[in-house]
């Protein structure tokens, strides 16, 4: 007779209850900052964050709302996937905000003084994130340099070149890069007929399926392919790895390619549909980068819980610019963001605490069971006698 496995002890329900515990505590403390700053407008606020664009009085207009989430959630999850593929293999590539700027500083040069078309602007983007990864991945592995060290000093290094080559490409009484749209409307790019779908949002278009199927991909290679075990063995053990005849520091370096590639993608993706410009005096690297650890870590560093994360992310950060600036700071929701992200260093203890419920749940049960069996045998007997 089979028995009915326990769901709570499933390891993929544990980091979503975990996630989601996060979720829960992060938006009680912001409301509670809420009402230490303004009693009165705190659940009005907190119901506008967590509503977003639900909070919109026509439907068209939440409709086009929705479709700007998606379109910043897309860069996101590409972010998030790079941290992610990199943790997976022992790396942690901080370094994805730096990449995630050369891509968008790439993608809008070869766009702007180029006029190129959209997929060769998106692959010169990739293919520039993946170099900005790759020296990373070498100084990593042939000079032992700490990817975050290195990671962390490419990123200013990559934003103020870029700076420096879009400022070939911006407006003449501004610091913002030249719309693309005005300039080369064939490097935006295509919707495919989806700003349709969302109240004819004209920024929505293939980055979100791509990034959709991206995530599933990366998915797929990490859990059924040799590459994905012989990456994150040798993220486990880099000296067991070589042992066992895998070459640590060639994985070392295809890793961190990868990452890069993925944020490189995520700006072109970004900054091709002309939703925004780049400011050339630009004094910080991107926060798409940095989000990205709390997409992927809210996710349970899971590929496809990294889709989920990123968009709710997105939805509060969007939802925070909408509450009455006048009393609330917008960057509320980048507070509670950054609880949730710190709560997430919870979650092995989240689990534990689960399993200790499950095993003396269990001890309990089998206790009683043995009473119960104890007192069958002693009716028994006496019945016997």
């Amino acid at each position: 007779m089979k028995t009915k496995k326990n769901i709570l002890k499933s390891n993929a329900f544990q980091t979503i209850l975990s996630s989601l515990l996060c979720i829960l505590f992060g938006v009680i403390i912001c409301y509670i900052v809420l009402l230490c700053i303004n009693p009165a407008g705190a659940n009005e606020a907190m119901t506008t964050i967590l509503q977003n664009f639900l909070a919109a009085s026509k439907a068209n207009l939440r409709l086009k709302n929705f479709g700007s989430t998606l379109v910043k959630t897309a860069p996101l999850v590409m972010c998030g996937l790079s941290i992610q593929f990199c943790y997976k293999t022992g790396l942690f590539n901080i370094g994805a905000a730096g990449q995630y700027a050369v891509g968008a500083g790439i993608s809008l040069y070869a766009a702007l003084a180029w006029n190129l078309p959209w997929f060769v602007c998106l692959l010169l983007a990739t293919a520039v994130g993946a170099l900005w990864g790759a020296i990373v991945g070498f100084l990593k592995a042939y000079r032992n340099v700490n990817e975050v060290i290195s990671g962390i000093m490419l990123n200013w290094i990559g934003l103020y070149l870029v700076n420096m080559l879009t400022g070939n490409v911006k407006e003449t009484t501004s610091p913002y890069t030249i719309p693309i749209k005005s300039v080369s409307k064939q490097s935006l790019l295509p919707s495919l007929g989806l700003e349709k779908l969302f109240g004819g949002n004209k920024y929505v278009g293939i980055a979100i399926p791509l990034a959709i199927i991206i995530a599933i991909v990366i998915y797929i290679i990490q859990q059924n392919t040799t590459l994905g075990y012989v990456l994150i063995a040798t993220g486990y053990n880099k000296e067991a790895a070589k042992y066992a005849g895998m070459k640590g520091s060639k994985n070392i370096i295809i890793t961190l390619i990868i990452g890069g590639a993925l944020a490189g993608m995520g700006a072109g993706m970004y900054y091709l549909t002309g939703m925004e410009q780049w400011t050339t005096t630009s004094s910080s690297v991107p926060d798409m980068g940095f989000n990205g650890i709390a997409a992927t870590f809210l996710g349970g560093l899971n590929p496809i819980g990294t889709v989920f994360a990123a968009y709710f992310i997105e939805h509060i950060t969007l939802g925070g610019s909408k509450i009455n600036l006048n009393v609330y700071p917008s960057q509320i929701a980048d507070l509670m963001s950054a609880i949730i992200i710190y709560l997430c260093g919870f979650t092995l203890f989240f689990k534990y605490c689960i399993n200790t419920y499950l095993r003396n749940k269990e001890e309990r049960a089998a206790k009683a069971t043995v009473e119960v069996t104890k007192d069958d045998k002693a009716k028994e007997g006496g019945e016997g006698k």
